[in-house]
Order: C-alpha cells, then structure tokens, then sequence
C-alpha cells in the first residue's frame, strides 16, 4: 500500500470524534467493543462500524481472548503520521528561521531617504 493513501484512510478515520476517543482510550488499554460503546448514546453496532473504519485503517486490531474479543491499537502506524507531520513541522520552522534572519538583517540596514518634515505649529 501507498504511504499517501494509507496516512488519507488513517486521518480519514480520525476525522470522526467518536473515532478519535476510542483511539485514546484503547491507548490506555485494551478494550471490547461493549467496554469502547457504555460511554456512548450509540449502539454497540454503531461503534463496531466505527471499529471497522479503524481496523481498515490499520489503527486497530481485533483478537481472540476466550469469549473475549478485545480491540488492541496498533501504535505504529502514529509512527508514519508522526513523520508526515514531523517533515511539515521541519519545513516551516526552517521558512520561519529564513524570516528572522530576514527581518534582523533589515532591522541592522541603515535607514535611507529623508526623514518625515514635521508639522509645523
């Protein structure tokens, strides 16, 4: 799979604010679909289809636990958005360091022209 459309399908996914919040609690621990839907006024359908959009996502894995199917979240792939960012991140502070650098050496050029006559009184 392209890196660019895998990091599309994973902000894609995290557009949702549902979605986000089942991402930052399966960061505290593994948890089942009935554990990730009690908070919400959602069914546990509803949430289940939320997962779905995540496991395609790859954020999200399902396993087998006995009777258990605890939802896990696979925390690598916020190593491939992190470096997406970090690169823009990198970018503008460099444009950012080229304008002081631009602006400490116009503020160290003598000013030319004539001053500004001042208003008679």
């Amino acid at each position: 799979m392209v890196a660019e459309d895998r990091l599309s399908r994973v902000f894609s996914a995290l557009a949702d604010p549902i979605r986000r919040d089942i991402v930052a609690r399966l960061a505290a621990g593994d948890a089942t679909v009935g554990e990730l839907a009690e908070p919400y006024d959602v069914t546990v359908q509803a949430v289940s289809k939320h997962l779905r959009v995540l496991e395609d996502a790859g954020l999200v894995s399902r396993s087998r636990d006995a009777q258990r199917r605890p939802c896990h979240l696979e925390a690598e792939v916020f190593d491939l958005m992190t470096q997406w960012i970090e690169r823009y991140r990198r970018e503008a502070e460099d444009r950012f360091r080229r304008l002081d650098a631009l602006l400490e050496h116009m503020d160290e050029q003598p000013v030319t022209g004539t001053p500004p006559k001042e208003a008679a009184s």
